[in-house]
């Protein structure tokens, strides 16, 4: 079958950019009727298009607010006839359909409407129904047919109709019913996402996700991998995926996942707090009243790990911040904060290869912390909203945001923990939540000293964390921490072991969710050692 010539095109655009050049080119140039509707309509009469209203087609004028346009005989089946179909053609002619060779269309922005806060009426009346059928039944005839979503393709349909006297070839209409097809996949997507209700253990059905390409990187985790970064087309104001970035190289594939866990964990904090990220896992993490001392005592905690790390912060970064960080001569792969002070960018500004983010905030904002007991209530997250891969298919979860009420909390141990104790306790399990299991946190002071993490086991997990806080301290021994050292623990103590491990390296108070079948053995093995014990009832893996 040849390629059709385009002399007769249907024009129903949102996005109007680019549609009065290409408009004027089709008339002019190739002599193309032009049909087209309301807005899109008007502003091609208004360059002085000529035009054909689809109600003169249809017989019908446009009504019900506009609902019923181009649902229509005359519109569905001028796209959808075969050409090649002596009885397709046959019943056009009987019924007056004239076939259209060329559908341009973009939809109502439902996106933008629910970003602006659309109410729920509002939302409805952007879901697009004549669009998406016109792209359909466009893009199922592509062997006659072509369809164009993206004013980005004007041009090049034009060159394209000029090289071959005012046609499309068949291998440039496929692709581009491609396109369409994806458009509105897409696009029925963001809409079930928007009107589903939140994810239950009990919701069912398949998983539709709707994303949208951020950069091609120049490679995933190692050289020879290929990767991409995408995001929710609803995701977070103040995620990483809508950060801005405000300076240096392009982020790598390894660079955006470490950051996502720095972000991830420093959010957790509602004190100034500052996390050092590297390999995914926290290397240093701090809060105190003053951010400059939260970051100090952060890297202080692993300076040789924090090499090449990523910094993330829950307040502005402030002039005197950045000079600290200068101070300390650390190497920084990103930055990652809610705002920079301007003097801050300029002395960053030094290091042209550093890499700086901006979010705009953090989700939950410091001055609303979720009430106590609640979750934290980043309700605006895309269900499933993390995602992993496996052989053949993915396993998908809602995110942990549990902030646990220290109300609920139980202590267990004969000995009753001291405010300070508490207080670091709190902290080192909010820590320990971001770190890979297994996982044991030492933490002093609001700061995290040790950190063992990712072992097969919890003992050892233990004994690297207690090497670690060991050498903060520039103590020689490495199997005793500093005077007043807390630890945490992702899962329950399985076993006494780890207990006695601890305790022997001085550490004075464990918090860990309980629920061992040897619960009794492990708080005995705390209370003979005089430790104070806190189990929170939830775990917090993170494989």
């Amino acid at each position: 079958m040849s390629n059709p010539t385009i002399k007769r095109a249907l024009v129903s655009v949102t996005d109007k950019s680019g549609i009065v050049d290409f408009c004027h080119v089709l008339v002019d140039e190739f002599a193309v009727q032009v049909v087209s509707t309301g807005g899109t309509a008007r502003t091609l009469k208004d360059a002085g298009i000529a035009v054909t209203a689809i109600e003169e087609v249809t017989g019908f004028p446009e009504m019900m607010d506009g609902r019923i346009k181009t649902l229509h005989p005359k519109v569905h089946g001028a796209l959808l006839a075969r050409r090649d179909s002596a009885t397709h053609l046959a019943a056009a002619h009987k019924h007056g359909i004239v076939p259209i060779d060329l559908v341009v269309v973009n939809l109502y922005a439902f996106a933008d409407a629910i970003a602006q806060g659309a109410n729920e009426d509002v939302a409805v009346e952007h879901i697009d129904i004549g669009g998406p059928s016109m792209l359909r039944s466009a893009a199922k005839n592509s062997a006659s047919v072509t369809v164009l979503t993206d004013p980005a393709c004007y041009d090049d349909i034009l060159a394209e109709m000029r090289e071959h006297e005012g046609c499309t070839t068949l291998t440039t209409r496929k692709k581009l019913a491609a396109d369409a097809f994806a458009l509105t996949a897409q696009y029925d997507a963001m809409i079930a996402a928007h009107l589903a209700p939140a994810p239950s253990a009990a919701d069912g059905g398949d998983l539709v996700l709707t994303l949208e390409k951020i950069q091609d990187l120049r490679y995933g985790e190692n050289p020879h991998q290929t990767a991409a970064y995408y995001r929710y087309k609803d995701c977070n104001a103040h995620s990483l995926a809508a950060a801005v970035q405000r300076q240096g190289k392009e982020l790598s594939y390894n660079n955006i996942l470490d950051t996502d866990a720095a972000w991830a964990a420093v959010r957790e904090f509602t004190d100034p707090s500052c996390v050092i990220v590297k390999h995914t896992n926290p290397c240093g993490a701090a809060s105190d009243d003053d951010l400059v001392a939260a970051y100090q005592k952060a890297w202080a905690g692993d300076p040789l790990s924090a090499f090449g790390g990523i910094i993330a912060l829950n307040r502005p970064l402030t002039a005197a911040l950045a000079q600290a960080i200068f101070a300390t001569k650390q190497f920084v792969e990103v930055i990652i904060a809610p705002s920079y002070e301007d003097a801050a960018l300029e002395l960053f500004a030094t290091k042209p290869n550093l890499r700086i983010l901006e979010t705009g905030g953090v989700c939950p904002p410091q001055d609303q912390p979720p009430a106590a007991g609640s979750a934290c209530d980043r309700t605006d997250v895309p269900r499933w909203s993390q995602l992993r891969s496996v052989e053949g298919g993915i396993l998908a979860q809602s995110e942990d945001t549990a902030c646990e009420d220290p109300a609920t909390f139980s202590v267990v141990s004969k000995a009753q923990p001291s405010q300070q104790q508490l207080q670091d306790l709190l902290f080192a399990w909010k820590v320990c939540k971001s770190v890979k299991s297994n996982a044991i946190v030492i933490v002093k002071d609001r700061a995290m000293l040790g950190m063992g993490a990712g072992q097969p086991n919890r003992v050892n997990a233990a004994r690297v964390a207690i090497s670690q806080a060991s050498q903060s301290a520039d103590d020689a021994d490495a199997t005793s921490v500093p005077a007043g050292c807390v630890a945490a623990s992702d899962a329950f103590v399985p076993f006494p072991d780890t207990v006695s491990v601890l305790a022997q390296a001085g550490i004075t108070a464990l918090i860990q969710p309980g629920g061992s079948m040897r619960d009794e053995e492990v708080i005995a093995a705390a209370d003979a050692a005089g430790m104070v014990m806190l189990a929170t009832g939830r775990r917090h893996f993170r494989h």
